[in-house]
């Protein structure tokens, strides 16, 4: 079959366009005709082999998929061939055809365009679970997300927005923070050129913030921390600076407060329904305008590490899809 190709662990400049054997069908699993993927952060790591979850080469990268059923394996009960679904893998999203776990599959709705879906599953499935299940935020509460106008970022300034919190977006461009405005942000901070202590107190008139999205990690994470309020949750989402922080432990002791870790990977497949109530969820907001997703550039399957290069390069405001099917 037609794929993406990362034929060893030296980084997307080696993919290129090959042939891979057609995954076969296991029990509790779906081959699905590929017809849209979608690019994240992790495919970069998973391409250097640093992501938690190795892979050998030569693979096809790419984590989250639209398509079609085209064979069920054993003990698989709620879809058939030919449903239209969405679905979650560690690899293997950037080829014709792709091997996914049923309990990390949702339907998709008639209604729901490929494109839409395609940008909905990983990074807003992602947001919402932190926001939702892991930060319990409520409305009038006050959200700080850093990294605001990534692909995980935007999610959560959007849904943020739509949960009816105060959304304080911090990215590192006037650009990136249009986009963010647009998206349903309040309160801006450029924090290539500000404090961002400092402007947080200033923004909230020195109480704090309720919540801090956070897959930036780096230098960035410990003045967050710090400037989240008592009872205040920070939620690790990821680490796209590089660099893994070390909050000193008496900071969650003085406030009250928590570091709240978000793998929904593992809460996708361990937690399946509540994950299927998500998904039906965020399709409901997506119907009726509630949530938007930004969509910064959708390619061919040759151009696939162009989209690499613009999320390596943090050119990316919103999802890169890439259209699979020919």
């Amino acid at each position: 079959m037609r794929a993406v190709v990362s034929p060893a662990l030296d980084g997307f400049d080696d993919v290129e366009i090959g042939e891979l054997p057609e995954p076969k069908v296991r029990p509790g699993h779906l081959v699905i005709d590929v017809e849209m993927a979608a690019l994240n952060f992790a495919d970069l790591l998973m391409m250097r082999g640093l992501y938690q979850y190795p892979i050998e080469p030569p693979f096809a990268p790419g984590m989250e998929l639209v398509g079609t059923v085209a064979e069920v394996g054993d003990g698989v009960h709620d879809f058939a061939v030919g449903d239209r679904v969405a679905g979650m893998t560690f690899f293997g999203a950037l080829a014709e055809k792709c091997l996914v776990q049923e309990r990390q599959v949702v339907s998709v709705p008639d209604d729901i365009s490929t494109p839409t879906a395609a940008a909905l599953t990983i990074a807003y499935g992602t947001s919402y679970h932190a926001l939702k299940q892991r930060a319990g935020l409520a409305p009038g509460e006050t959200l700080l997300v850093l990294g605001a106008a990534g692909g995980v970022g935007s999610a959560a300034v959007d849904l943020g927005s739509a949960m009816g919190a105060t959304v304080i977006a911090a990215a590192s461009s006037a650009e990136k923070l249009a986009f963010a405005q647009q998206l349903g942000a309040t309160h801006l901070i450029d924090y290539r050129k500000d404090d961002l202590r400092k402007s947080i107190r200033d923004i909230t008139g020195g109480e704090g913030v309720d919540v801090v999205y956070d897959p930036v990690g780096g230098p960035l994470s410990e003045p967050a921390f710090r400037s989240l309020r008592w009872r205040g949750r920070h939620l690790v989402v990821g680490f796209t600076a590089g660099e893994i922080p070390s909050i000193p432990m008496n900071l969650p002791l003085l406030k009250g407060s928590s570091l709240v870790g978000v793998f929904w990977g593992t809460f996708t497949a361990d937690e399946t329904e509540e994950h299927r109530v998500n998904a039906v969820e965020l399709y409901e907001m997506a119907r009726h305008g509630v949530i938007t997703p930004g969509i910064a550039a959708t390619l061919g399957l040759e151009d696939a590490r162009e989209g690499f290069r613009m999320i390596s390069d943090r050119e990316v405001m919103g999802r890169v899809l890439v259209s699979v099917a020919s």
